[in-house]
This record gives C-alpha cells, sequence and structure tokens, in this order.
C-alpha cells in the first residue's frame, strides 16, 4: 500500500500545511482500518463499501457534518491518487458525494471590544509580544500559523506590509496600518532589550527562550490578556481574522481585495463574511424601522 508515497505527494506536490497532511493521514487511518474490518483490500474496495463506511461515520461514529466532509475529502484524495499512479484503474469514490455543510455566520469582535484589547498597556515582555500579535491579527487579518513563521524580514514598518506564507506555502502581501507598525516597532525594541547578547531564533515572535513561539502558547496568551482588559467572552486567533474582514467590509472593502488580504483561493470562501453584514443591516433595520 503506497501509503508513504501518498503523504509525499500531499507534501511536495499539493503542498498541503502539515496539520492538513497529519488530519489526512489520520483519517486515511481510520478508513484503512474499517477496510481490514471487512476484509476488503482498500484499492479494490467497492462504492458500494464507500458507502457504508460513509453511513457508519454518520451513525455509529456520530460525527459532525465537518468531521465527516474532511474524512470524506481525505479518502477521495487518496483513491485519486492511486489513480494517477495506475495503481487502480477505476475510481470507487468517483460517485461519492460529499455531506453538505452547514456555514456558520463567523463570530467577530465589536469595534469597542478591539479597541478596549488594544489600548491595554503591557506591563512585561509577555504582554509586549502578545500585544504585538493581536494588533497583527486585526491589522492584517494573518492566520495563526503564518503569524508563527513569520521572520522579522517579514515585516516591513516603513513601508506598511507583511509578507505571509499561506497554505502550500503561497506567498502575499498584506498592507499594516500605521498604528501596527507602530507597535511591531516597540515590540522590537522590547524584543532586542529582553534577548540583548543571547542566541535566538530569527523568527519575530519568540517564547521565554529565544526560541520560535507555538501556536498553542499564542492562543493561551491572546486570551490571558483578552481577560486583563476586561473582555468576558472567549477570544482566540480566528475570532481576529473573522473581526478583520468582517470590520472591513462594513468599511466598504471588496470581496476581490478582502480575498487577496485573506489568502482565500476561492472567492466564495470569502463571501461567507457578507452573511455577517447583512445580518447587522438587518439588526439596524429591526432597531431603526418604525414597524420593526
Amino acid at each position: 500500500m503506497p501509503i508513504e508515497e501518498f503523504k509525499n505527494h500531499l507534501t511536495f506536490e499539493r503542498q498541503l500545511s502539515p496539520n492538513t497532511i497529519a488530519a489526512y493521514m489520520r483519517d486515511l487511518k481510520q478508513y484503512l482500518d474499517f477496510c481490514n474490518l471487512n476484509r476488503v483490500d482498500a484499492p479494490n474496495a467497492s462504492p458500494e463499501l464507500l458507502d457504508t463506511y460513509i453511513y457508519h461515520l454518520k451513525s455509529e461514529a456520530n460525527l459532525a457534518p465537518s468531521s465527516v466532509f474532511r474524512k470524506t475529502e481525505a479518502v477521495k484524495s487518496f483513491y485519486k491518487f492511486l489513480m494517477v499512479e495506475g495503481i487502480i484503474k477505476e475510481d470507487p469514490t468517483r460517485f461519492l458525494l460529499s455531506p453538505r455543510l452547514i456555514r456558520k455566520i463567523p463570530q467577530q469582535l465589536s469595534i469597542e471590544e478591539v479597541h478596549k484589547i488594544l489600548a491595554f498597556k503591557p506591563e512585561n515582555f509577555a504582554q509586549w509580544r502578545t500585544l504585538c500579535i493581536i494588533t497583527l491579527f486585526y491589522a492584517s487579518g494573518i492566520r495563526v500559523s503564518e503569524l508563527t513563521h513569520l521572520h522579522t524580514e517579514n515585516v516591513n514598518t516603513k513601508e506598511g506590509w507583511v509578507l505571509a506564507f499561506g497554505k502550500g506555502r503561497k506567498q502575499r502581501f498584506i498592507p499594516i496600518h500605521e498604528h501596527a507598525c507602530k507597535v511591531v516597532e516597540d515590540y522590537l525594541s522590547q524584543r532586542q532589550a529582553h534577548f540583548a547578547g543571547k542566541d535566538t531564533d530569527s523568527e519575530l515572535f519568540l517564547n521565554k527562550n529565544g526560541k520560535k513561539i507555538s501556536r498553542i502558547s499564542v492562543w493561551k496568551d491572546i486570551s490571558a490578556l483578552a481577560k486583563a482588559a476586561g473582555i468576558t467572552r472567549r477570544v482566540y486567533p480566528h475570532l481576529f481574522r473573522h473581526t478583520f474582514a468582517s470590520h472591513l467590509l462594513k468599511g466598504g472593502a471588496d470581496l476581490r481585495s478582502l480575498q487577496e488580504m485573506l489568502g482565500h483561493e476561492s472567492l466564495n470562501t470569502t463571501q461567507i463574511y457578507t452573511h455577517v453584514n447583512v445580518r447587522d443591516i438587518k439588526e439596524k433595520h429591526r432597531k431603526l424601522h418604525p414597524r420593526g
């Protein structure tokens, strides 16, 4: 079974992120275990077996539609790979339909909540770093995985841009405003003083040992700072990405520009934020209309 070759295909040809590859491989292992239980060699699986597997995921495993969708896509990708490699002559998933996903309207912070967080006065290096991270999240809509891989040269405070490396290592330049540039410069001064004379990694955001900060640390740090700033709701990295997109749309940004800044491959993905805008409009209509 060409499992390792499939992993290399995801890594070098499709250039998926390590996290996505890990998820695909876990999902594939689950499917292969299912095939073994049914005494079927995966390359020889029938469409009927695939239908049974999907039914198993939905009913017996009781998984959410999003999880079933991801696992279905992993299996489909595996069989497409086997087809391309000439290992199978017919794809058993060719008529397999992935479950339809109900798109949830993304949560967002209010402008007042964002201002409250950004007005926080840091008292130590860790808080300076976290405030800078939150500022960049809100200024650029960058993903947490992209942020943790930023190097110092990837942020240009003179010209006002961030160079992010997204899914598949696709790079994009994202403009950032003057206030964000100032916060980054202040953080860099704190960073230089904090690690003076020590060997450090070249990433922009470092942990207390001078190594690249982890995604988990970012999650914990921004949650703690938001609480310290008086925000009672749950705050997490992707919330700032949603907030960035929603606030830009409210301010008059067009979807195509927003798509470029967010690094979405499809405009359909970006359009989810139009639902947020419509929801706000409906709420204003309800409050302001005489018969509301």
